[in-house]
């Protein structure tokens, strides 16, 4: 049977690309809305984090109808660390709305995206969005993403995908690239309707769903959500769920939700086809198959790429630990990581031979600073290690995680960030004018090269520089690789930082922190300008005697410290290195505390 009552359709795109704005557009022009302003900027990036940064990381499901229709929209990351979050929605869609920027073109996570839709078998519709951009080049851009499909393979049917121009920002959508600025999204509304395919299945078969997304609500408990692929479900249906070992769990839906716009809204029933969040399921996880207590089939198993980068995360050992944060033991840490790591299946989370240490492992820098910067916003207080990839034996030896990476530069930052590539195994593979003064470079890399890449790149480019990468699979291991060559001043005993100790420190390099910060001893408070680690002591204070000269009172002029986010603390980080996390505080550490035997333990290797 068809549900033509209804569409499905997932929104992919690299990142910053205009899908959550599009999406605002679709919102204020379904008429669910008295007052079209109540729908806001990004309304459905809700998390916190979402909005400081402007990237979406987590998918969302909203709906909004058309035409006696409705339309099930899926927002999805746009960023490659968050590829698991697309990989697993797209089985509960039957098109994408593939969004490419008009005047950037196709990039690298556009090809991810649509490399995944086409494998899962979806109908795409085409938009070029920021039409509205003076540098607009549609028939280019619309060359390049035909040439993108016929690489990866598409189908005869899915090459055969309508193109909308749209300014998502002005909430206009057009079939030629003459777009109207006092247009609407109707034509976009419009080829939804009549290019995406209708969920296809049996309604009155016996129910089959599997879970996608996890959620919480603090009144009704875990919330699973998934598309429901066979038969009916509603409130108080007995259901048994299947997990990918075989494993059977029987429960009770309590509650069933679907959304109408950007609220969730209890429903007496949901039939195949429809979108829905079940509440009272509290022993489920993604991938769980809920079926019919009488009829237990299971569907495939969801499967995402495997994490390519590690980092050990253990309970905080410095002399501070426990001053600020509400949740600092192990067991703690312990339940928090294996929470994350039931909804967020790119992610990884390991014992190790120490209880109080884990190994957590994701698709790269960005996807673990979002979970370290979650958790210490809500009160954990923890330290890890340096970022490392993760090796594995191959067919022909040791292999390691390679990316494709491409570069938007200013031509005179060229020979500089060429400079820093080399010893960091790039191999250059296109170059090509990316506007007036501007190149693009694309390269292959290994992943380990990108660690502490990109604020040399900002710094070379003097922040112009726009940076992409993408996970190129496993390939041979390219080498050795030069080891940082910066120093750490490293303070030699605890207290309190002062302005005349901080004023001969900067004398030896950049500092972190200001006077009156407190420090501990092995605690590094800036970079030395030479190689070699210095220990310095930062809390001396100046000695008071009745002696007087004509510079006494002159005033100690301090540098501004260089403050560090988390992201930038985890790239600096060296192999003897923590960085500490607390709700309020970052402070990089040497691993070994103790100036004795860290000399010890660097003359042993």
């Amino acid at each position: 049977m068809r549900r033509d009552d209804l569409r499905n359709i997932a929104i992919i795109a690299h990142v910053d690309h205009g899908k959550t704005t599009l999406v605002d557009g679709m919102l204020r022009q379904s008429g669910m809305f008295r007052d079209p302003n109540q729908v806001g900027e990004r309304a459905l990036d809700t998390n916190e984090l979402e909005r400081e940064r402007g990237i979406t990381i987590l998918s969302k499901t909203t709906s909004v109808p058309y035409g006696g229709i409705t339309i099930n929209l899926v927002d999805t990351p746009g960023h490659a660390d968050f590829g698991g979050e697309v990989e697993r929605i797209l089985s509960m869609v039957d098109g994408a709305l593939l969004v490419v920027d008009a005047s950037e073109g196709p990039m690298p996570q556009t090809r991810y995206v649509l490399a995944k839709a086409l494998e899962a078998r979806l109908k795409p519709i085409v938009v070029l969005n920021k039409m509205d951009r003076p540098q607009a080049r549609p028939q280019e851009v619309a060359d390049q993403v035909l040439e993108l499909f016929i690489e990866l393979d598409a189908s005869d049917s899915q090459l055969d995908f309508p193109i909308l121009y749209t300014a998502a920002k002005q909430g206009t959508a057009s079939l030629t690239p003459a777009v109207d600025a006092t247009g609407d999204l109707g034509p976009l509304f419009d080829a939804i309707v009549a290019h995406i395919p209708p969920p296809e299945g049996e309604v009155d078969g016996p129910l089959q769903l599997q879970i996608t997304t996890l959620d919480h609500d603090d009144y009704v408990g875990r919330l699973a959500i998934g598309r429901v692929n066979r038969g009916r479900i509603g409130p108080g249906a007995a259901v048994v769920a299947v997990a990918a070992d075989g494993g059977l769990t029987r429960g009770r839906v309590s509650k069933l939700y679907g959304r109408e716009g950007l609220r969730r809204v209890e429903i007496a029933e949901a039939a195949m086809g429809d979108i829905v969040l079940m509440a009272g399921l509290e022993n489920v996880g993604i991938g769980d198959t809920i079926c019919d207590p009488e009829h237990a089939e299971a569907l495939p198993p969801l499967t995402v790429d495997e994490p390519t980068l590690t980092i050990l995360v253990g309970v905080n050992t410095s002399p501070f630990a426990g001053q600020d944060g509400a949740y600092v033991t192990s067991r703690h840490l312990r339940e928090r990581l294996y929470r994350e790591a039931e909804r967020n299946i790119g992610l990884r989370v390991e014992d190790t031979e120490d209880p109080e240490i884990f190994r957590v492992s994701g698709r790269g820098e960005l996807h673990l600073g979002i979970l370290l910067e979650t958790m210490r916003r809500e009160g954990f207080e923890f330290e890890v290690s340096r970022p490392e990839v993760i090796f594995r034996d191959g067919p022909h030896g040791r292999e390691e995680p390679y990316e494709d990476l491409i570069l938007d530069l200013p031509e005179a930052s060229l020979g500089p960030v060429m400079e820093r590539l080399g010893p960091r195994k790039a191999e250059m593979r296109a170059m090509k004018p990316a506007g007036p003064g501007q190149v693009r470079i694309e390269f292959r890399i290994p992943a380990r090269g990108l660690l502490g890449f990109r604020s040399q790149f900002l710094t070379e480019t003097r922040g112009y520089g726009v940076m992409n990468h993408l996970f190129a699979g496993y390939h041979p291991y390219a080498g050795a690789m030069e080891e940082s060559t910066r120093g750490a001043l490293v303070a030699l005993e605890a207290g309190t930082a002062t302005a005349y100790a901080l004023d001969n420190a900067q004398l030896r390099g950049t500092l972190f922190i200001g006077p009156g910060v407190p420090v501990y001893a092995g605690m590094v408070v800036g970079e030395n300008s030479r190689p070699q680690d210095l220990e310095l002591n930062v809390c001396k204070k100046k000695h008071v005697t009745n002696v007087r000269n004509a510079n006494a009172e002159e005033a100690i002029r301090l540098d501004p410290p260089r403050i560090m986010s988390l992201d930038a603390s985890l790239e600096y980080l060296k192999d003897d290195e923590l960085l500490e996390l607390s709700p309020h505080s970052l402070r990089i550490r040497k691993a070994t505390l103790d100036r004795h035997q860290r000399k010890r333990e660097r003359r042993s290797s």
